[in-house]
């Protein structure tokens, strides 16, 4: 019978868990999605008519003849390019598969690269075959990590996303807490898109990780000199500007991107 959990040991010994998502949430987000696609079909469709029905000499000498040519090639570039596209700016989701809260990952655990979207989507054309997706269908059903060939070759899974944590009632908040909520520091603090958390793996998430263990019992000294290094390894990847911040602000902006790591990053402390 077919696994509901994908396991990853890191190179850094920890085990993460993954529940895999099944056919019956992966079919549904693809019929959100080809409803969607429909609906871009039937309004170019429509303006096809439109145009062709036009009574205007020059549009019918100049435009008329291609206007069945030109709605095939608009189709072609909307269906291979929705795909791809939307998985590409949300972190491995299309509209159906945000409905459903699956994503694209990695097998390793980590964000699914443009190259492997790229891949698994251009193999859309074999898991379609003979029709409506029956291949890619049995495929998802048969194989024990519910791929299809497109995951295969591409090496990707799609897996149910985390639920966020919720907070723990009366709990005593840690030293780092403290310091969060002393310092008036909120995840709204910084602002990332969405395709930059692809960029961190693993290893950004476990050099964050020590940093906030560390910080606490740091001098001040110590933390400004932590803090510019941490700072100079982590947000160049995040599109973030440090030149001419103070340490202090460094400081905030590490804390505040740690509150909004743990909420967005595939791996948990």
């Amino acid at each position: 019978m077919n696994q509901e959990q994908w396991n990853v040991k890191t190179p850094e010994h920890v085990s993460l868990q993954f529940k895999l998502a099944g056919l019956g949430s992966r079919g549904a987000a693809q019929l959100i999605d080809m409803v969607l696609l429909f609906i871009m079909y039937a309004g170019i469709a429509i303006a096809g008519v439109f145009l062709g029905s036009l009574d205007v000499p020059w549009l019918i000498s100049k435009v008329q003849s291609f206007v069945l040519a030109i709605i095939i090639i608009v189709i072609f570039l909307i269906f291979w390019g929705y795909f791809f596209l939307f998985e590409v700016i949300t972190g491995g989701r299309t509209p159906g598969k945000m409905l459903l809260g699956v994503r694209v990952i990695q097998e390793d655990g980590s964000s699914a690269t443009s190259l492997s979207l790229l891949v698994r989507n251009l193999l859309r054309i074999i898991d379609m075959l003979p029709a409506y997706y029956l291949l890619g269908l049995m495929m998802i059903f048969l194989h024990p990590g519910h791929k299809r060939i497109g995951d295969l070759v591409a090496g990707t899974i799609v897996v149910h996303e985390r639920k966020k944590k919720k907070p723990m009632k009366k709990r005593k908040p840690t030293k780092i807490e403290k310091e969060i909520n002393n310092r008036g520091v909120s995840a709204e603090d910084i602002k990332l898109d969405d395709s930059l958390w692809r960029n961190f793996t693993q290893k950004e998430w476990t050099l964050l990780k020590a940093y906030i263990t560390r910080y606490p019992q740091l001098t001040a000294a110590e933390r400004s000199d932590y803090s510019r290094e941490v700072a100079g390894l982590l947000f160049p990847k995040a599109g973030l500007e440090i030149n001419g911040k103070t340490a202090s602000e460094l400081q905030d902006m590490l804390l505040a991107f740690y509150l909004q790591a743990r909420q967005e990053w595939e791996f948990e402390l």
